[in-house]
């Protein structure tokens, strides 16, 4: 593949349900025209899980990093499963952040809780065995 022909080390796909760039670029805008634009694509996107399935399906051996959207540990362990290398997330440290260093210690052993919860789950020791067996899709009854 090109990409990785040009030398690029990783990829960081941070897709569609984290920050809407479009939103932010709506609420800064003093103009309303410009508002109206930018509010239409404030959807805009191929969700995070959609966008690490089809490059870790193009480039397997490319490491990657998924952000966008990422919520909690059983988002990060799905990530994982999907193929990434690493999982960013923001929003759920932000809050506690700036309330405290106590409080964002707390979000962060909530999250690694979760991940471990849903390791568990899956019947795995370790992350790195984590895979795309793990996930199921729900049906409905």
């Amino acid at each position: 593949m090109r990409l990785q022909a040009s030398g690029i080390a990783a990829i960081d796909i941070a897709g569609a349900g984290g920050t809407s760039w479009a939103k932010v670029e709506a609420h800064r805008c003093d103009d309303w025209r410009e508002q109206q634009v930018a509010s239409a694509f404030a959807d805009w996107g191929i969700p995070t899980a959609e966008s690490l399935v089809a490059v870790h399906e193009r480039l397997p051996d490319m490491p990657l990093v998924a952000s966008g959207g990422v919520r909690n540990g059983v988002d990060v362990a799905k990530c994982l499963a999907l193929g990434a290398d690493l999982v960013g997330l923001a929003f759920p440290l932000l809050s506690p952040a700036a309330e405290s260093a106590q409080a964002l210690r707390d979000a962060v052993w909530v999250i690694r809780r979760q991940l471990e919860i849903a390791m568990f789950c899956c019947g795995r020791a370790d992350i790195a065995r984590l895979d795309a067996s793990c996930l199921r899709r729900r049906t409905a009854p």
